[in-house]
């Protein structure tokens, strides 16, 4: 079988601009502008690098630095939006006004640490093509590293006391689907999980765990998630390793879908 490689790419990126902003209700649940960094990927015309890697001048390129000051402008001018994705569009519309033709989509990554309580991390990685008109031509929401203390595990020691349980959810959601279905509230479905599904229960294995997160987040989502992927690890299990984990990714038909 032949080995596949990397295509030609050029992409000019701004990684982690710290920053803050009103992204709807913070882990409180007040409408107040929070931490966040963003992150912003211009993936360029194919071999548009090309002229700036053989003239070495800046001015062949898409200048980052610039790129840079105009996102903070927007900020400073605008630091209020009522969603994550308003935010977004109004990144990749100041990207795409800066570079012109050069840039064929774009990449934001929207990162909020104080956005869910109990976890450690909230992010928006969504993908803007200049070829759908300003619609998302991929989005998916991650939820990092919810710690909670569960009841899991066929040892007797496991059965008495509950250890601590690390879970991660990405929700991917279709890009297709009509603008005026509604978007799924990923702070209350995580407040959901945690409350009703995670510290009350109690589990023999991982793979039940995960499996029973997967169905619940899936179905607590609104139709615009066609994809769950959970995750869930416990540091305590094995002496000499970080830790032992599960991993399930299913499709929100999988749960939803008449038989």
């Amino acid at each position: 079988m032949a080995a596949s490689f990397p295509t030609n790419t050029d992409s000019i990126l701004v990684d982690s601009l710290s920053l803050s902003a009103s992204i709807g209700s913070d882990c409180w649940g007040k409408a107040r502008p929070q931490p966040i960094e963003l992150s912003v990927h211009l993936h360029l015309s194919p071999n548009y690098l090309n002229t700036s890697g053989s003239s070495d001048d800046v001015l062949d390129s898409v200048h980052y630095g610039h790129l840079t000051k105009s996102i903070t402008a927007l900020f400073n001018a605008q630091p209020n939006f009522n969603r994550t994705d308003d935010l977004i569009r109004a990144v990749t519309g100041k990207a795409f006004e800066l570079a012109g033709d050069a840039v064929q989509e774009v990449r934001v990554v929207v990162d909020a640490p104080k956005h869910i309580l109990l976890a450690s991390g909230f992010s928006v990685d969504a993908v803007i093509s200049r070829a759908f008109h300003g619609r998302f031509k991929s989005k998916k929401v991650s939820v990092r590293d919810i710690v909670v203390p569960v009841i899991i595990g066929v040892n007797p020691p496991e059965r008495e006391s509950k250890q601590r349980v690390i879970v991660n959810v990405i929700f991917y959601e279709n890009a297709d689907i009509a603008e005026d279905i509604p978007a799924s509230d990923y702070q209350e479905i995580i407040k959901q999980l945690v409350a009703q599904e995670i510290e009350p229960t109690s589990y023999l294995t991982l793979e039940k765990f995960v499996m029973h997160l997967v169905q619940s987040a899936c179905t607590r989502s609104s139709n615009r998630v066609a994809a769950v992927t959970v995750r869930a690890q416990k540091p305590s299990a094995l002496s000499f390793a970080h830790s032992s984990g599960v991993e399930i990714t299913r499709t929100r038909d999988a749960f939803t879908s008449s038989s």
